[in-house]
């Protein structure tokens, strides 16, 4: 498994409804793109000083899925708009193991 997590720090000048544009055209990626297993994007709720606005955190099976995502065309269109609202984009890619089975 490979966890994707991305994280924007919008300009101040960013609207409000153009922050939560960007996170509902987020969301909306989970029923575009395929081979994505879990998907979870939010606004950050504590506003502590180092703080980010919005947060993604995506888990895909294999490089193969998340190199297709970062390609797919709807992605594209999601990450111009996020590179036009934010000051400052910061990502994490790391390999990750699922989940133990209870009794297993």
């Amino acid at each position: 498994m490979l966890t994707h997590i991305v994280c924007w720090k919008y300009k101040p000048e960013t609207e409000r409804q153009q922050r939560q544009d960007h996170i509902e055209r987020l969301r909306a990626l989970q029923g575009k793109i395929p081979n994505i297993k879990s998907f979870e994007v939010g606004a950050d709720i504590l506003h502590l000083e180092r703080s980010f606005d919005t947060g993604l955190v995506a888990v895909y099976p294999d490089r193969a899925a998340l190199d297709f995502y970062t390609k797919h065309p709807e992605h594209l269109k999601v990450a111009a708009l996020g590179k036009q609202i934010a000051e400052k984009v910061i990502s994490v890619d790391f390999l990750s193991e699922p989940p133990a089975v209870a009794g297993g």
